[in-house]
């Protein structure tokens, strides 16, 4: 199913983001990761691509292994590093191929090593531009962006910032998913200021709970300095060691979504890193068993 026909079908839509594992022993450990899951009903499931794409086919085999092996709809992200034209062509049709309707289409970051991103040789140069080849070429297939609801760390100019998602939207993007925020009132300000330039698609909110003390920082320094409250921080800073911080972070993503949920969020997507934990123990903290009374 096509992820804009899911957002039109339910009041809110609930999809968890996996990244693809390096061996194979972790692929098979995230199936079932993914299995233990599934009970929570999610509308679907996205799988990364690793910084610079390198990652690109164990994304795409993850991707179709999902697909073959559940029932449930799966996004495949792609981006513009290290691809030309054709090999990006390639990859679309193999999709096509395999049933895959779906892709969140991103620029990328660059290449582990470097610090500024490359246009390939016959390639694209922005998210923009891998969209509209999309909906050219394959136009039955449905394509999200990302959204910066602190800013994209690229562009410190707000203004340019939501012109250049508003240029993503108008090449054809259905949807858009969200950087991670850790304060609700920056989505807010975000998508009131979406709905100022025009964006009306639908704006997924980013969410992922805190594990650890080491990964909070590691996390903002990989969303391009996610801005973390300082409540978050004391909180955290309280904790006698990571099980605690995993609470903490469980609890602060709990009531973020519930408040998301009061003000009637269009889509809400958990990144899990690979985990099912803290994911479930969020339903628990809701009081739900499955997306479905989420929903209503």
């Amino acid at each position: 199913m096509l992820v804009k026909d899911l957002l039109n079908s339910h009041k809110t839509t609930f999809s968890f983001e996996f990244f693809p594992p390096k061996k194979d022993a972790a692929a098979d450990r995230l199936l079932q990761t993914i299995s233990n899951l599934m009970p929570l009903g999610p509308s679907y499931v996205s799988v990364t691509y690793g910084a610079g794409g390198n990652t690109r086919d164990r994304t795409h085999d993850l991707v179709v292994r999902i697909k073959e092996q559940t029932d449930i709809t799966v996004v495949s992200h792609l981006t513009c590093v290290g691809s030309t034209r054709d090999e990006i062509h390639t990859i679309l049709e193999k999709y096509q191929e395999a049933g895959i309707q779906n892709i969140l289409a991103l620029r990328g970051d660059a290449p582990i090593g470097e610090t500024d991103f490359v246009k390939p040789k016959n390639g694209f140069s922005y998210a923009t531009d891998l969209v509209a080849y999309i909906k050219k070429h394959f136009p039955e297939m449905c394509v999200g962006v990302a959204g910066f609801p602190e800013g994209h760390p690229g562009t410190p100019n707000r203004l340019t910032e939501i012109e250049y998602l508003k240029e993503k939207v108008d090449a054809g993007a259905d949807y858009i998913v969200t950087q991670l925020f850790f304060d609700n009132r920056d989505f807010y300000d975000y998508c009131e200021r979406c709905e100022l330039a025009g964006i009306h698609v639908p704006n997924i909110a980013g969410i992922m709970p805190v594990s650890t003390k080491s990964g909070l920082i590691r996390t903002a320094e990989l969303a391009g300095g996610a801005r973390i409250p300082a409540r978050l921080l004391k909180a955290v800073y309280r904790a006698e060691n990571d099980e605690y911080v995993e609470k903490v972070g469980i609890h602060w993503a709990t009531e973020q979504i519930r408040d998301l949920l009061d003000h009637d969020v269009r889509g809400i997507q958990f990144f899990t890193l690979n985990s099912s934990a803290a994911t479930q123990e969020i339903y628990k903290s809701l009081g739900v068993r499955d997306s479905t009374q989420l929903r209503c």
